[in-house]
């Protein structure tokens, strides 16, 4: 059984650990991860424990650290962004076309420009992807290896923090999407009709096969 002079040590331990895991992260230009917030600190440090106790301390308060794929970073709580936004805004507007990239990106990684083409069903200009790296969404992230050895690209964790996101595990699935309003309804036929259809595209391709078997037997006629 720890005695009440022990718990009372463990307890200004972890409370030195905290402190030194906040000036570290305080003091960080960008956002660090766990492994580099311990070799800041030292030995002896529970960067976890210490982390996992600053952000139950600064649960509520005007700024919280926050992880974001996998890098540890102070940020001014969600709730007073109306407070702290700029009354002349610059909103960064993208096309539809790197809207669409950035999503294929996002939901596809490592994905090449060809791959991309090949989803959206139309070419993908290079300035659609210097516009992603310009706003520092995307990275090249090595190179297939197929003949030619294309490019790959895939979202960074400066996107994961633009969208609030902690990984990309939080992306909204299909349920989501359809729910918030932001995926085309789909079209469902009825039954009977859905039946009509396949009875057209069977005849179909009945006809097609009886055409062949004439020009087939057109074919041998001729030979003899």
């Amino acid at each position: 059984m720890t005695s009440a002079p022990q718990q009372g040590i463990a307890a200004d331990v972890m409370d030195e650990a905290a402190r030194i895991v906040e000036a570290i992260l305080f003091a960080a230009e960008e956002p660090l991860s766990v492994a580099a917030i311990a070799a800041h600190a030292g030995e002896g440090i529970d960067v976890r424990a210490a982390l996992k106790a600053l952000v139950e301390d600064y649960a509520g308060r005007g700024i919280e650290p926050v992880e974001r794929g996998g890098r540890w970073h102070f940020q001014t709580a969600p709730d007073l962004a109306h407070v702290l936004r700029r009354e002349r805004e610059e909103p960064r507007r993208l096309s539809r076309a790197a809207v669409e990239t950035l999503a294929i990106i996002a939901y596809h990684e490592p994905v090449s420009r060809a791959e991309i083409e090949a989803v959206r069903g139309v070419q993908t200009s290079k300035g659609t992807i210097d516009v992603l790296m310009e706003a520092g969404w995307i990275r090249p992230a090595g190179r297939r290896e197929v003949p030619g050895r294309p490019i790959v690209y895939a979202t960074t964790a400066d996107f994961l923090d633009h969208f609030g996101l902690a990984n990309r595990r939080d992306l909204p699935g299909i349920d989501d999407l359809a729910a918030a309003g932001l995926l085309d309804p789909v079209e469902v036929l009825p039954e009977r009709e859905m039946d009509d259809l396949e009875e057209a595209e069977e005849a179909d391709e009945s006809d097609v096969e009886e055409a062949e078997d004439v020009d087939n037997v057109e074919s041998i006629d001729d030979r003899h």
